[in-house]
């Protein structure tokens, strides 16, 4: 069970700074992309909306999972914590804390991570409707 504890703490939380980093990266690069985008490079508005999305599914796919990644993080430490209670056939207050407080840390970090990713998938997809519209009006006025 002391492994359960260690993919709790490193594992669980390891791989929610990893999406977390992964997902600001991605945002960082649209945002230069969009800030440097010249939209007459495109013949078609279907392949500047295509370049404009790319890669945000990364960014809301982490929103969409982060908190049930930590929701797993949680479910595994409250589950090392039952078990850790039941073997060592005593019940003490403090060690059904501690193990709990350690076991919700996995769904806070998940919020964390998702509530700003959230954020920055909206803030992304705005800007990308901004560029189509002014990518349409290019087109009427010729």
């Amino acid at each position: 069970m002391e492994a359960l504890k260690e993919i709790v703490d490193y594992g669980i939380i390891g791989l929610l700074f990893v999406l977390s980093v992964w997902a600001v990266a991605v945002a960082v690069e649209r945002w230069q992309f969009y800030r440097r985008i010249d939209p007459s490079h495109y013949p078609s508005q279907q392949l500047f909306e295509i370049a404009l999305t790319k890669r945000l599914v990364i960014i809301g796919t982490v929103a969409a999972n982060a908190p049930y990644i930590g929701l797993l993080g949680t479910v595994l430490g409250i589950m090392l914590t039952f078990h850790t209670l039941g073997t060592s056939k005593t019940i003490a207050v403090s060690t059904i804390m501690v193990g709990l407080s350690l076991a919700l840390k996995a769904t806070a970090v998940g919020l964390l991570v998702a509530i700003p990713c959230v954020v920055m998938n909206n803030a992304l997809r705005r800007r990308v409707s901004e560029l189509i519209s002014l990518y349409k009006a290019q087109q009427q006025h010729g």
